[in-house]
């Protein structure tokens, strides 16, 4: 079993910043995939960007504004975001998927961008 604790979130200003945080606890050997999902309301859950060893993948809208990375000492993946914008609004999803492709997700935080 794998637990996720997210941090971070809040309001902030079209144009600003903010960082996620979420800490993996359990089985965190079983790690191969870490990141970020996220959904607005009346939308579906869609993938932000994600890290593993063989490198980091991030959906277009958040490419070249949004880093995700990895801490292995404390198995906790961040995902900082610059350059918010109000269609980034939404409940963001920490997400950790083992070899063996069982999935484990965080409670949410919700980010909201004001234009």
């Amino acid at each position: 079993q794998v637990q996720l604790v997210e941090s971070g979130g809040g309001l902030v200003q079209a144009g600003g910043s903010m960082r996620l945080s979420c800490a993996a606890s359990g089985s965190t050997f079983s790690m191969h995939i870490m990141g970020w999902y996220r959904q607005a309301p009346g939308k579906q859950r869609e993938l932000v960007a994600t890290v593993s060893k063989g490198g980091e993948n991030y959906a277009d809208s958040v490419q070249g504004r949004f880093t995700v990375s990895r801490d292995n000492t404390n198995d906790t993946v961040y995902l900082d975001m610059n350059n918010l914008k109000p269609e980034d609004t939404a409940v963001y999803y920490c997400y950790f998927r083992t070899w063996m492709f069982k999935e484990y997700w965080g409670q949410g935080t919700q980010v909201t961008v004001s234009s």
